[in-house]
């Protein structure tokens, strides 16, 4: 800031104004009497308003229609504890219409702003071979289901004209990997012995990390975590998300999942919460690329189905592979 703009006095200035046109007006007056005339004075101004009241600043808006993301919610808990305490079968049923309908919204996705054409029916029909597979063989299982999907997409794809036909089939293998190879260690978890427990566990870490990342990013958020990829997420609304979930882990680890302890919840649930995060940030990535905002309208208040699979996906490997390593395999 220069000189100048220290010393000039704006309100000193406005008042040596006034008194030059007060003084010039008085002496025109006095003139025009001196003729004979009277020459009238200029209206006084008029006296100042009062301020107007401002309008209270806005509430922080929660970005989301909370009464149909609640509803929706509560829907989607109740058909999958119900199908997943009642008979396994049926919740692995689940799990492959999760998986063919996240397909389709992503591939149509692709399409639609990328002209990238993934085939949707080999990868709908390995999709239910690896999950299928992943729960009756396990790990094993699912690699060699995934292993033929990606042949069969290459496959597939060979009927038509070869142009495109290296970015098609690499998005066709890239979406076979996203969506049901790491759904199937959600079903992987679900074949041990205590497996709607553990399917449980994961499920309540992700929903709770979620939900104290929103809640406290919402509340108390101020600096970003990754603005380029996804604006709205705060570096204060992931401490919530590892703070939410890690209490939540050390609770269902000593009291829920036999042989467990509360300090593995502790471990168990700073994961969910980092790789919940990282699959959030991932589909943000990936709608930012796409120049979308939601990957479907299939669950008013939420999105897509993939809007919901986004942090439930990468975090069940994670969380498959910390219960195997502290409570065994089942």
């Amino acid at each position: 800031m220069n000189d100048s703009s220290w010393g000039a006095s704006p309100r000193a200035g406005h008042w040596g104004a006034a008194e030059d046109t007060v003084t010039a007006t008085a002496g025109s007056a006095t003139e025009s009497r001196s003729r004979g005339k009277t020459r009238p004075m200029p209206p006084s101004p008029p006296a100042s308003q009062p301020t107007p009241p401002q309008p209270a600043p806005a509430k922080k808006s929660a970005g989301r229609n909370l009464r149909a993301a609640i509803g929706v919610g509560l829907g989607l808990g109740v058909i999958v504890l119900a199908a997943l305490f009642l008979v396994k079968a049926v919740f692995v049923g689940v799990v492959v219409v999760a998986v063919a309908v996240g397909l389709w919204e992503l591939t149509s996705r692709l399409a639609e702003r990328k002209a990238v054409h993934a085939p949707l029916i080999p990868l709908v029909a390995g999709g239910t071979a690896m999950v299928v597979s992943g729960y009756t063989a396990g790990a094993d299982g699912a690699w060699i289901a995934m292993a033929l999907t990606a042949l069969a997409v290459l496959v597939w794809r060979m009927a038509q004209p070869p142009h495109d036909y290296l970015k098609d089939v690499t998005a066709g293998v890239f979406a076979a990997f996203y969506v049901p190879f790491l759904a199937t260690f959600v079903v992987m978890m679900l074949a041990a012995d205590d497996g709607p427990r553990r399917v449980l566990v994961f499920l309540l870490l992700t929903v709770i990390s979620d939900t104290g990342a929103y809640a406290v990013g919402w509340r108390f958020g101020r600096t970003k975590l990754a603005p380029r990829i996804s604006p709205g997420k705060t570096r204060e609304g992931l401490l919530g998300a590892i703070t939410f979930a890690m209490v939540a882990g050390a609770l269902l680890m000593e009291f829920f999942i036999d042989g467990g302890h509360w300090w593995q919840g502790l471990l168990l649930g700073l994961a969910a919460a980092v790789s919940a995060t990282l699959g959030d940030l991932g589909e943000s990535m990936i709608k930012r690329d796409l120049d979308i905002k939601d990957m479907g309208t299939l669950l008013p208040g939420h999105g897509g189905i993939m809007d919901r699979l986004d942090s439930l996906l990468p975090t069940a490997p994670v969380v498959w592979l910390l219960l195997v390593a502290f409570v065994g395999q089942g």
